[in-house]
């Protein structure tokens, strides 16, 4: 029988496996995708590099971002997470390459909106197992105890600073960025509510920085 640390652990594994196909299928729509993937797509045709690679150094350097404004040490832990969602997206595109090519604005249309609940599945589900966060997820719950807000604000507001950072490196913005900035943290508040508990390791530990998402 499995105890909690291994069940944590396999929710970890398949929450991050379902966030990384999310975040392929947004990238397929052609359609635009989230304000950060975007950042990391045009991060990878300027510079080079996979998209995954950069998914890895971006939460690298958010690492000592979130440790400066927590003002403890850097929670290098969540450079594993970043490498395994990293690794599963560039795996996933490879895969997807040539499953997943729409060519009509209809199944374009889908693809994105299958992509963006994709994703808010997976990232709850991973949260959920409160094993290591991603960094920018991490960042998420900072801002969210630092305004007292829930999770749909801090999530949108993060995507409204990269999609600025996104727009410096020429990504892929188009209406999926501008669904997913106005969709993306409600999708993620819902799937937190449907399986319930506050991932919020911060807000778990003081009652009186429990917040309602």
């Amino acid at each position: 029988m499995l105890n909690v640390s291994n069940t944590k652990f396999i929710l970890y594994v398949l929450g991050i496996i379902i966030l990384a196909l999310g975040c392929s299928l947004t990238i397929q729509s052609d359609l635009g995708t989230s304000p950060f993937d975007a950042l990391l797509v045009g991060l990878s045709i300027q510079v080079g590099l996979t998209v995954g690679s950069w998914e890895f150094i971006i939460a690298f350097i958010m690492i000592f971002c979130n440790s400066l404004l927590k003002r403890q040490r850097p929670e290098f832990f969540g450079l594993l997470t970043a490498f395994i969602t990293g690794l599963g997206i560039d795996i996933w595109l490879f895969l997807l390459h040539n499953l997943v090519q729409p060519e009509q604005i209809l199944i374009k249309l889908v693809c994105l909106v299958v992509g963006l609940v994709v994703i808010g599945l997976g990232t709850a589900i991973y949260l959920h197992a409160n094993f290591a966060p991603i960094p920018v997820d991490r960042l998420m719950f900072i801002i969210q105890d630092l305004t007292g807000m829930n999770i749909l604000f801090s999530k949108t507001l993060i995507y409204l600073v990269f999609l600025v950072m996104a727009f410096t490196f020429n990504g892929p913005i188009g209406i999926g960025t501008l669904l997913t900035v106005c969709l993306g943290g409600p999708i993620l508040n819902y799937f937190v509510l449907l399986i319930g508990n506050n991932p919020n390791p911060s807000a778990n530990r003081d009652t009186d920085k429990n917040h309602s998402i």
